[in-house]
Formats: structure tokens, sequence, C-alpha cells
């Protein structure tokens, strides 16, 4: 017999909720608590025990419920108290630019389950283009901006030196790739150019999404 603890979706999902909540999510939203349960409610629905992968399932919410610029001072590094932050070199109004790209799917969605979550430091050292490539081949989708703060949020132990990850999943209309890696002992959202790799630096994907109409 397998001395392995039994996943429990309904558990986990339990836990990234109210993960959310002890940062102010629904204060930051506008919302109860309670209205800000009911909004997630149908998510809780869809997740299963048998998801795969040591992320099965990430639970997202997108700008349109609140901004990046509140969402990513809620992140620290694991054990740690420094907020994240968003670097500089995104001038002002870049950080709107940034959008999910036609090929994730998600114009107007606000909450929806990420699934498969690899923060992809197979693609230390390789660009960020040809790593984009690759992940497409394989069927699979870099991540967003959102889904980088929400990964970091909920697992904050998989941000750690040497295996940061770009967020290809959002895209502006240049050649930035948006990345999230470690400074001042903190998360930090910034950006590298999509044909320069770095040994520190992966990418970051998943298996798929689930965008139930119920929270759009």
């Amino acid at each position: 017999m397998s001395n392995q603890p039994t996943f429990d979706a309904r558990t986990e999902f339990d836990r990234q909720l109210g993960n959310l909540v002890a940062r102010d999510y629904p204060a930051l939203a506008g919302m109860s608590q309670d209205e800000f349960a009911e909004l997630l409610a149908p998510l809780r629905e869809l997740v299963t025990d048998s998801a795969p992968g040591p992320v099965p399932f990430l639970l997202v919410l997108t700008r349109h419920i609140v901004p990046i610029e509140q969402t990513m001072p809620r992140t620290t590094l694991h054990g740690k108290h420094q907020p994240g932050f968003v670097d500089h070199s995104f001038e002002p109004g870049a950080l709107e630019r940034f959008v999910p790209t036609e090929q994730t799917g998600l114009a107007g969605h606000r909450a929806y389950l990420l699934l498969d979550v690899d923060r992809g430091e197979e693609f230390c050292g390789v660009v960020p283009a040809e790593a984009m490539a690759t992940i497409s081949d394989r069927s699979r989708t870099p991540l967003t901006i959102e889904e980088g703060i929400a990964l970091i949020t909920q697992f904050p132990e998989l941000l750690v030196k040497n295996k940061c990850f770009s967020l290809g999943g959002s895209r502006s209309d240049d050649r930035r790739v948006p990345a999230i890696w470690i400074s001042k002992h903190a998360p930090k959202l910034g950006w590298c150019w999509q044909g320069n790799p770095h040994t520190w630096l992966g990418m970051a994907s998943a298996g798929g999404r689930l965008l139930p109409t119920a929270v759009q």
C-alpha cells in the first residue's frame, strides 16, 4: 500500500481561496467575503482529484477583479515578509498593454482554473521565443502575468534563486516578455527581451485552462 497522502482537490481549492481572503482580495475587489466566495464557487465544482503534476490546478483572478498593481504586493518569497513589487522598467501605462495573447482565449474572463502548472526551469538559458515555440509544440500554454502572480501567491516556494520564470502568455506590441524573479529579497515583476536568454530564467507553462461562463 502507498503511504503517500491522498490529494483532495476541494480541500486544496479551499486552501487557495482562504489564502486569497487572508491577503485581502475580497476588499481589493470591492466585495464581502461571502460575495467573493460565491463568485468563485462554480470553480470549486470543476476541480478533480486526478489532476496531474506538482501543481494540479491554480485559482486565477485577473485584473478585471483586482489590478496587478495591487496583487503583486500581496506576494512574498517563501518564509519571507518583503512584499513583491512591479519593476520601474514598466513605464506608465505599460502594464495595461501587456494583455493575454489571443491563443490563451482569456478575453474578458475574471476568474478560472489553470491546470497542470510547471515553472519551466528546463528553459533556463533558452531564448524565450524558442521556449515559447517548444511549449506550443507540446500543446501547452505559457502563463500570463496574472497566472504567474497566482502561482507565487499560492506556491511561494516555487520562486527560488536561479529558477525564476518568464510569462509568455502576456504580451504587448513589442519584443518584451514579462517575467517574475527575485530582487531585494522579494518577488519582482519585470520583463526581458524575447531574444535574450538568461541562465536563471525559465518559461512557465500549463496544460490548459478551465474557463466557466458563470464567472466571466
